[in-house]
């Protein structure tokens, strides 16, 4: 192995001239050109300044060599024995010829291994330089301008920290009175934020809490009024389908039943003595008739009843006529409940009782209230027969009479005369339940040589006619008989017109049917009771009645001259009459049936009885 020595020795020495000169070249710069060191004196900079530089130099150099050179002669003694080794082994594993090439390979490697050894070693000696002269003359000068700086900045504090102790006793003061300026500040703004935030908020709570109330509210009533309303169209949707249904099936069902009917009159034999022999009747309003012109029908005679609002037709034919047929031909040209059709029945005033000329007056039969507060003379109207206004009784009564029979017919006037003295007679011998009335007469009665005295369908129709353009507030029917058609329309009609109407229950006896108009819903029902509040023997029963008065034994007057008693529930109709008429002249539009009814005395079975109805009239307890 060749040793390397000489050249190592010559490299590190070459290294550190070369280290030398470029950290005293390092040195010069650093002071001349770093910001921090131009501010050192002048004087620090000088000779003394190298001086120290060359002396730390030497001793880094040297101690560095010694450290370098020490590395490398380990690294080279290692390196020897393993050149020595290799050597020996290469001897005994290498021939002649292998040595040669091995030593040209050795020189090779040496001279290889020179030239980066010398340029490792002038690269680590350089570098060791730089560092220690950098560090040896920063660490020079700082001391330097640390003396120098303590001094000034001694100086300097003393007046620095002085004006910064004022300084920062004002400013502490200063920040102390702002601090608790503002913490006043800030806690009385913020108790004022607080209150108004609070008032705000709780305003402001309140009002949400309201709207929130009141849409909870309102959208609870509106969910439940729409889910009543739902259920209400519901309903009303289910009730209307039944209803129309029910009146569907109702309307079917009495149809039926007057077909029936129809049939069963048709078949079974007419009683000609209720009827008008040879004729039948139309009633409808005006253009009815002018439809059934058009389809051919012809009437013989026409009469307008303009009050009623109708027209009515007489129509000749057998009484044995099939009325049905008729009836179903008009029906079929102008349709169900435009007109009426039926036969002219008759009708009777009852079994005259007459006894001798002593008997009940009229206002001792009842108590009789004082004078009331009317104003104007109750209009009470009649329909019965002639009335003998000559009587010295009715002589100075206020009566208009009009006749509605043929102007060639026998007129009794026997029942009139009776029941117009019961109601307005104004004698100095006998006065009437209401001697100041505006009595209306209408005589519907003629006799007739087989069935007595009798009153046809269309005399009542047409006297009815003539009350209610009267302008009459009461009608007292005192007659009786069978239904009819035309009759109880007119009789609705006049309702409407708040016409009251009362009529006679009927003297037919306590199994009879019952009797018309007086059956009729708008119809008041009259029966008669005597002194003793017995109901009159041969009145009729029945559901239809509604209330009872005197009518057995009255004494009235007499046609002809004189007075008569007489019985019947025709002569206790007036009684009736003239109580209601009463109570509507003062009490214009009163529901005075109400009252009589709520006012009588109740007689038989308690309530609304078959016998006497609500019970005896009382005037004097209305």
């Amino acid at each position: 192995m060749i040793f390397f020595k000489p050249l190592i020795t010559l490299a590190i020495i070459r290294g550190l001239f070369r280290a030398l000169s470029a950290g005293t070249v390092l040195s010069l710069c650093l002071l001349a050109g770093n910001a921090a060191y131009a501010q050192v004196p002048g004087e620090l900079v000088g000779s003394d300044l190298d001086e120290q530089v060359e002396d730390a130099v030497e001793d880094e150099i040297e101690e560095t060599v010694d450290d370098t050179v020490a590395d490398v002669a380990d690294e080279s003694v290692q390196d020897a024995v393993e050149d020595a080794v290799e050597d020996q082994l290469d001897e005994l594993l290498l021939g002649p010829g292998d040595r040669q090439v091995e030593e040209e390979i050795e020189e090779s490697v040496e001279d290889e291994l020179e030239e980066s050894l010398e340029d490792a070693l002038e690269d680590d000696a350089e570098q060791v330089a730089e560092e220690t002269v950098e560090d040896l003359v920063e660490e020079a000068v700082e001391e330097q301008i640390t003396e120098t700086v303590t001094e000034d900045v001694e100086e300097n504090v003393d007046e620095t920290v002085e004006e910064a102790v004022e300084e920062t006793v004002a400013q502490n003061v200063e920040d102390s009175v702002q601090d608790q300026v503002e913490d006043s500040v800030q806690q009385e703004v913020a108790q004022n934020v607080e209150d108004t935030v609070e008032g705000d908020l709780e305003e402001q709570v309140e009002a949400e809490l309201e709207t929130s109330v009141e849409e909870g509210i309102a959208q609870t009533v509106e969910t439940e009024v729409e889910a009543s309303v739902e259920e209400g169209i519901a309903q009303a949707v289910e009730m209307s389908t039944e209803v129309q249904v029910a009146d569907a099936v109702e309307e079917r069902f009495e149809n039926q039943i007057d077909d029936i009917l129809d049939t069963l009159e048709s078949d079974l034999e007419v009683d000609e003595d209720r009827i008008a022999r040879e004729q039948w009747l139309v009633m409808a309003e005006p253009e009815v008739f002018e439809e059934l012109a058009e389809k051919g029908y012809l009437f013989d005679t026409v009469t307008d009843l303009p009050a009623l609002g109708m027209r009515l037709a007489e129509v000749a034919g057998p009484s044995s006529f099939d009325i049905t047929e008729v009836r179903r031909g008009v029906l079929d040209v102008v349709g169900k409940d435009r007109a009426d059709v039926d036969f002219n029945h008759i009708y009777t005033a009852g079994t005259e009782l007459v006894a001798t000329e002593t008997g009940i007056a009229p206002r001792q039969a009842i108590s009789l209230p004082e004078t009331g507060t009317a104003t104007s003379a109750p209009r009470i109207g009649m329909i019965d027969s002639r009335v003998d206004v000559a009587h010295p009784a009715l002589a100075s009564a206020s009566i208009e009479s009009r006749s509605f029979v043929a102007s060639d017919a026998v007129l009794p006037d026997f029942h009139g005369t009776a029941i117009a003295s019961i109601i307005a007679a104004n004698d100095q011998g006998y006065q009437g339940l209401m001697p100041n009335a505006r009595l209306y007469a209408a005589a519907v009665f003629e006799r007739d040589e087989e069935r007595g005295e009798i009153a046809s369908t269309v005399s009542l129709l047409r006297a009815l006619d003539w009350l209610i353009s009267s302008e009459v507030d009461v009608v007292n029917i005192s007659l009786a008989g069978p239904p009819n058609r035309l009759l109880e329309t007119a009789l609705k009609r006049a309702a409407s017109q708040h016409v009251l109407v009362m009529a006679a229950a009927g003297n037919g006896g306590p199994v009879a049917q019952p009797m018309y108009p007086a059956a009729y819903d708008t119809v008041v029902a009259v029966t008669a009771v005597d002194e003793g509040r017995q109901i009159f023997r041969l009145a009729n029963r029945g559901s239809y009645l509604d209330i009872a008065a005197p009518g057995v034994g009255l004494l009235h007057a007499r046609a002809g001259g004189g007075y008569a008693a007489s019985s019947g529930t025709s002569f206790a109709v007036p009684f009736a009459a003239t109580a209601a008429a009463r109570l509507l002249s003062e009490q214009p539009g009163a529901d005075v049936m109400t009252q009589l009814y709520q006012s009588a005395e109740d007689l038989g079975p308690p309530g609304r009885d078959e016998i006497y109805g609500y019970g005896l009239l009382r005037l004097t307890a209305i």
